[in-house]
């Protein structure tokens, strides 16, 4: 198993339980990794054989950016759930950061895995 991974992707979105949080954007940060297999893209070095991470990193930002969840848990299990689905990912790792939701704390968020690594 190969891994194509974006680190610290930042998107602005509507996210959160409280009135003020669903009246400003608030900046959540992401970390993603993606199995794949690179060997046919380092063979061929075509972009159309690998896992292209700005297509992806494209839709995670028009999803999210339009997105208004209440929770980062929704949120993390549907941009999972695309990259999953249009990408044909067989495992994704994601770590969802909303920096400064607790006083005292520089980060909480959540990570999940879905999907098989193979």
């Amino acid at each position: 198993m190969d891994i194509i991974y974006l680190r610290d992707l930042r998107i602005d979105t509507v996210i959160g339980i409280y009135g003020w949080e669903r009246q400003v954007k608030q900046t959540i940060v992401l970390d993603i990794e993606m199995a794949t297999d690179i060997c046919k893209a380092a063979a061929t070095d075509h972009i159309e054989d690998t896992l292209n991470y700005k297509a992806v990193a494209k839709r995670i930002i028009d999803f999210v950016t339009h997105s208004e969840f209440e929770l980062v848990e929704t949120l993390a299990e549907r941009i999972t759930e695309i990259i999953l689905s249009e990408f044909q990912v067989p495992w994704v790792r994601l770590q969802l950061n909303k920096q400064g939701a607790v006083r005292g704390a520089r980060d909480v968020g959540i990570i999940i895995e879905r999907g098989i690594k193979i």
